[in-house]
């Protein structure tokens, strides 16, 4: 991947990158496999871009792949993933597994299922229904009353975390 690339197309989104990777992992170490293999994944299916979206809907619809497809094999082949060393503006920018309100967050986040965990993400990130069904392959009505139960377990989860 040229370092082009990686700084005009990849380098601004990172922080979408990272939230839903860290979403998705339990450690450092996963967090930068799948950070890895999403940029690289980006790379590779560039020319796929039909600019029916926006750039950043299309970040999130790889990211949300990539992630999901790891956690699969991960879960049923309990495989690791080899761990190069990320650019140090990425590892900067993310501090992925550091400050406890937000560890508390992310640990709530991990008990959802892995589509909750992309609509909840989604919403946080601000995004309208439209935008999430889209990028969820989903219908715009549905993702309201989603997000709502998503919402409500996340307040039981975290209640029972601080008891």
């Amino acid at each position: 991947m040229g370092s082009d690339f990686y700084t005009a197309f990849i380098l601004p989104y990172a922080g979408i990158i990272i939230k839903i990777c860290r979403a998705y992992t339990n450690s450092q170490d996963d967090f930068e496999d799948y950070y890895q293999e999403v940029c690289l994944q980006i790379w590779r299916s560039r020319n796929n871009f039909k600019e029916n979206s926006q750039w950043s809907t299309w970040i999130y619809k790889i990211s949300l792949n990539v992630c999901l497809t790891y956690l699969k094999k991960k879960n049923s082949q309990h495989q690791q993933f080899a761990s190069d060393t990320l650019p140090d503006e990425v590892v900067a920018d993310s501090q992925a597994f550091s400050g406890d309100a937000i560890n508390l967050l992310y640990d709530a986040i991990r008990h959802l299922s892995e589509t909750d965990r992309a609509l909840i993400l989604l919403y946080l990130e601000e995004k309208s229904y439209l935008e999430i069904a889209e990028i969820i392959g989903s219908n715009p009505n549905n993702i309201g009353v989603r997000i709502t139960r998503i919402k409500q377990r996340l307040n039981k989860i975290l209640n029972m975390e601080s008891n």
